[in-house]
């Protein structure tokens, strides 16, 4: 399990790499990355609707880089409880603020919509990308860690995230952290990378796979695991997407993989 990162570099240095990845992707959207970006991926890949991301800032749709759609997981009706007006919503890893503001324009000026990142060209552009699309009123950017989120506990309504659960160092505090910022009932719609078995050493053990989303990957019945023992109830898959076809990163690792991601459902117990 990749839980934690590989013992042969430690987890600054994994963080950096992860930063300066996604500094690139803010500063040249249109760069060669090992993974897919923008609003085109989002709809031919990802299932987002096209109109809805038109109505986005360029700014912020340019640079989405997640690797599933968590927000169809509220849309799908299948949990039990979509997101209403009024709530107050988390995207733990907002990156350039694409699924931000998408939340936001749910919860609507009766709620409040934060984000939380650690690279500073993304914060930007999450903040500019709401200040354009008019929702600089109820969206807040904060910088930080996933593992150490600057959230109050028990705090926010939904906690959305999209990809980035694979990047992190501890996935097992970044499940405690979701679960303390929720309030009772609170539910959590997770997108992220996948793989059909335990990856070789050598790719958990590259740097360059583990930003590209890969090299950190759980196997898919661990996001599952890992949900329970922070206290989730209610987990599952909702939903599976084949959002590294034709990458390089795909090219690296073994077909057998199947490298590929899942929409992931889970709620706070009340």
């Amino acid at each position: 399990m990749a839980t934690t990162c590989p013992t042969q570099f430690d987890a600054p240095y994994l963080r950096e790499q992860v930063r300066a990845t996604y500094d690139r992707v803010a500063r040249d959207p249109a760069g060669d990355f090992h993974f897919h970006r923008g609003p085109d991926y989002a709809h031919d890949f990802l299932e987002y609707d096209r109109d809805e991301l038109a109505a986005l800032p360029d700014l912020c749709t340019a640079r989405f880089a997640g690797v599933g759609n968590p927000l169809k997981i509220a849309d799908s009706g299948r949990t039990g409880g979509g997101i209403r007006l009024g709530e107050t919503i988390l995207d733990h890893a907002c990156g350039a603020g694409m699924d931000l503001l998408l939340g936001a324009h749910r919860v609507g000026h009766q709620g409040k919509a934060i984000g939380v990142d650690m690279t500073p060209a993304m914060r930007e552009c999450a903040l500019a990308g709401a200040e354009l699309a008019g929702l600089a009123k109820i969206v807040d950017v904060r910088d930080g860690y996933m593992e150490a989120l600057p959230v109050d506990d028990a705090s926010v309504d939904i906690v959305i995230s999209n990809g980035v659960v694979n990047l992190s160092p501890d996935k097992r505090q970044v499940f405690r952290e979701i679960h303390r910022v929720l309030s009772p009932g609170g539910r959590l719609f997770l997108a992220d990378a996948v793989v059909q078995r335990e990856l070789t050493q050598e790719a958990r053990g590259n740097p360059d796979l583990w930003a590209a989303c890969v090299g950190g990957a759980l196997v898919e019945y661990e996001l599952a695991e890992l949900a329970q023992e922070a206290g989730f109830v209610d987990g599952r898959v909702t939903h599976r997407f084949n959002c590294f076809y034709g990458t390089t990163a795909e090219a690296k690792v073994a077909k057998d993989l199947f490298v590929h991601s899942v929409n992931f459902y889970a709620r706070k117990g009340a």
